[in-house]
C-alpha cells in the first residue's frame, strides 16, 4: 500500500513538474472578470483550474472541445491542452472540423514523418482551406504530426455538401421541435436574414450531416480521441453528441467572458477566455453585395 501511495505521489509531482502555465492572453481580459482562464463544471457549479480540467479529461475516451473560430486565445488554449494531456497519457487521435476526407491521404502520408517543410509549404501540401486561418490552426496540425498523433478529417467534402444542398436530407428524428426552431433561427442569423426555403432546409441538413459525420469519425478513431470543432457543433443538446449512441463524450466549450453562460444541457465544462474583437459579419455581407 505504501509503495502504491508513493507511486501516486511521484506521478503527481512529475505532472506538477512538467505542467506549463497558461499562454498569455492575446485578447484583453475584461477588468471585472476574475474567472478568466478558469473552468466551470456546469453540473456542480464549481470553478476548476485548467490543471484540474486536464486531470479530468485524461480519464475520458472521447472529448469534444468547442471554439470560437476566430478567437486566437481559443487556439492557444487548445494547443496547451493537447500538450498537457499528452504528458499524462498518449493522445491516440485528434480530429479536426477543418479537415475533409479529400485531404486525408496527404495527412496520412505526413504521419510520423519528419516535417521538413516550412509552415506555409505544409499548408499548401495539405491544400488547406483559406476559410480556416492557417496561422491559428497550423501550430495544432504541426504538433499532431510531430507527435505522431493520429490526425483525422472530421468534416464533409465539398462535393458531399453540394449534393446535400441540391437534395436536402430528411430531418433527424433525434431533433426536438425546440432544437429545430433554434437551428432555423441560428442559420437565418448566420446568413444575416438573407436565406429562405428551400435553401434554409438544405443548410439545416448540411449542419445535421456534418454533426453525424463528426460523431462517426470520433467513434471510429483510436481512443483517447479528441475533436476540435465550433461551439455549435459540440453542443450536447443539438450537435455531435445528440447523434451518438453509447457513452456520452465529455464536452468542453471555450467560452468568451461577458457572454451568456450555457448550462449543463449544452456542455460539461465552460473554459472562460477573453472575448475577441466584435465583428459585424452582416455589415461585411452587405459590403460584398454592394
Amino acid at each position: 500500500m505504501k509503495r502504491m501511495m508513493l507511486g501516486g505521489l511521484l506521478l503527481s509531482w512529475a505532472v506538477l513538474a512538467t505542467a506549463e502555465p497558461l499562454p498569455p492572453w492575446h485578447n484583453t481580459p475584461m477588468a471585472q472578470t476574475e474567472r478568466t482562464g478558469q473552468v466551470l463544471d456546469t453540473a456542480t457549479g464549481l470553478w476548476l483550474s485548467a490543471d484540474d480540467l486536464v486531470e479530468r479529461l485524461a480519464q475520458a475516451e472521447h472529448v469534444l472541445v468547442g471554439e470560437q473560430h476566430d478567437n486566437v486565445d481559443h487556439h492557444q488554449l487548445q494547443l496547451w491542452l493537447l500538450r498537457q494531456l499528452q504528458q499524462q497519457r498518449p493522445q491516440a487521435s485528434l480530429l479536426l472540423e477543418m479537415l475533409t476526407p479529400s485531404q486525408q491521404p496527404v495527412v496520412d502520408s505526413l504521419q510520423n514523418d519528419d516535417i521538413e517543410a516550412q509552415p506555409e509549404q505544409l499548408a499548401e501540401q495539405l491544400d488547406w482551406s483559406p476559410g480556416w486561418d492557417w496561422s491559428l490552426y497550423g501550430p495544432i496540425v504541426i504538433w499532431a504530426l510531430e507527435e505522431g498523433v493520429n490526425l483525422r478529417a472530421a468534416n464533409l467534402d465539398r462535393e458531399e455538401i453540394a449534393t446535400l444542398y441540391r437534395t436536402p436530407v430528411a430531418v433527424s428524428p433525434r431533433y426536438s421541435d425546440q432544437v429545430l426552431a433554434e437551428l432555423r433561427e441560428t442559420i437565418e442569423a448566420s446568413h444575416c436574414g438573407q436565406i429562405a426555403e428551400p435553401q434554409l432546409s438544405a443548410m439545416r441538413g448540411i449542419q445535421q450531416q456534418r454533426d453525424i459525420r463528426m460523431g462517426e469519425q470520433l467513434i471510429a478513431a483510436p481512443a483517447p480521441a479528441l475533436l476540435l470543432a465550433g461551439n455549435f457543433h459540440v453542443r450536447k443538446d443539438l450537435g455531435v453528441p445528440l447523434h451518438l449512441d453509447g457513452p456520452a463524450p465529455v464536452v468542453v466549450m471555450l467560452h468568451e467572458a461577458g457572454k451568456s453562460m450555457p448550462g449543463a444541457e449544452q456542455a460539461d465544462y465552460l473554459w472562460l477566455t477573453p472575448a475577441g474583437p466584435e465583428k459585424d459579419h452582416c455589415a461585411q455581407w452587405q459590403q460584398t453585395e454592394d
